[in-house]
């Protein structure tokens, strides 16, 4: 169930905020001179301007700003884009929110036959795989179902018809993330952007075969009636899984999935412009300083996409200190040396298993947000045209060295 302070949350989707702290206090400006030297050298980088470099570190036990450098720069967070996409929707759908896939008839059962049609219906599930698809279809197999007269029909209208997202080259939908249908299944055959839906119908016509039910039509896509029968139902993992493999590898379709479906179950519009509303709105209720943010997608693949490391920081510090989302947001993070996009970063024993982190990397753009042995919150963005890749995450796995070591 999506809380009942939505309603409050879409009335206020156009109103500002300030840095918050995991206590009550915000940062202070004293810090050891030592300490802001070192992580100022560590960051310098070759071919990285300093001035297009912004980097945020925060004493977390006492509220001391330990190193700013334009730290309220808005600039290109790449996928660190994710964790104000996460923050939101751990905070607003739960992190036990599954995502719904369906199975419903228009016309009549009898003497074993389906006299109409079996629609295959999409509520933005992006995680939906073909052995989903063979759990329906066995479950339709369950009312004694053995052939339908009619077909197959996918229904993505939970989600607007766009594939991709503001800001995106072309060649991203189906190479950076697949189509951002409402009615997606993993590592099925399609025939181009459009075809998610009625290739998703397609694969459950196969499994309901496999499962002994023939169906007559071809499939196609189409919606969903108002007088239709429930036959099957489908549930995802909890949204708190779901996030922690988006985090954690960095997938941009899980991300601007989520996205969607933030517009569609809180803005009731299904598309990115909404849940990017959504996400922005709900940064302003937490507390979030939101000056120079702009949301533009929910991977950080979009070149319109703009965070401030001191909005990175205060994300995380807030995410930290809700015991509603903190377990689940938290544990999304890649440890340093051991999981996820940081598997072979930080190896080092000053910073392995001490370091967890959200990485971000596009072409323009490189990024590190969290947390340091519980003592520090961090948050580093470069940008660059291009930004030089290597020579920018050195920088970035030094500041977080001298932080591990301080």
């Amino acid at each position: 169930m999506i809380r009942p302070r939505i309603a409050a949350l879409i009335a206020a989707l156009s109103a500002s905020g300030s840095l918050a702290a995991v206590t009550t206090t915000a940062p202070t400006q004293a810090a050891s001179p030592d300490l802001s030297l070192a992580l100022g050298r560590a960051l310098a980088a070759p071919g990285v301007a300093a001035s297009r470099t912004a980097a945020l570190a925060v004493d977390l036990e006492t509220g001391e700003v330990v190193f700013s450098r334009n730290a309220g720069s808005a600039l290109a967070p790449a996928s660190a884009e994710k964790l104000a996409v996460s923050f939101a929707a751990l905070r607003l759908l739960g992190p036990g929110y599954r995502f719904r896939t369906e199975v419903a008839g228009r016309g009549e059962l009898t003497d074993h036959v389906w006299r109409g049609d079996l629609f295959l219906v999409g509520w933005g599930d992006p995680t939906l795989a073909a052995a989903d698809l063979d759990a329906l279809a066995r479950d339709v197999a369950a009312w004694g179902i053995r052939r339908v007269t009619g077909r197959v029909l996918g229904d993505e209208r939970h989600f607007d018809s766009l594939r991709g997202a503001p800001g995106w080259k072309p060649w991203f939908v189906g190479d950076e993330s697949a189509p951002i249908s409402a009615l997606s299944v993993d590592n099925i055959q399609t025939s181009g952007a459009n075809s998610s839906a009625s290739a998703a119908a397609g694969a459950f016509t196969a499994a309901l075969a496999r499962r002994g039910v023939s169906v007559t039509r071809a499939p196609r896509t189409g919606n969903t009636p108002v007088d239709v029968l429930p036959l099957a139902l489908d549930l995802s993992d909890p949204l708190v899984e779901i996030v922690r493999t988006m985090n954690r590898e960095s997938d941009n379709f899980i991300s601007e999935m989520l996205l969607k479906e933030l517009g569609a179950g809180v803005a009731r519009r299904g598309s990115t412009s909404a849940g990017a509303e959504v996400v922005l709105a709900e940064l302003r209720a937490a507390g979030v300083p939101i000056a120079g943010v702009r949301i533009a997608d929910g991977s950080g693949l979009s070149r319109e996409d703009r965070l401030t490391t001191e909005a990175l920081v205060a994300i995380l510090r807030k995410g930290a200190a809700d015991p509603a989302i903190r377990d689940a947001f938290v544990t999304s993070l890649a440890v340093a040396g051991v999981s996820g996009t940081l598997k072979r970063r930080l190896v080092r024993r000053s910073t392995r298993g001490r370091v967890i982190a959200k990485t971000g990397t596009t072409s323009i753009s490189s990024a590190l947000a969290g947390f340091v042995r519980r003592r520090y919150v961090f948050a580093i963005i470069q940008n660059g045209s291009p930004v030089p890749y290597w020579s920018a995450r050195q920088a970035q796995d030094r500041f977080v060295t001298v932080l591990a070591r301080s």
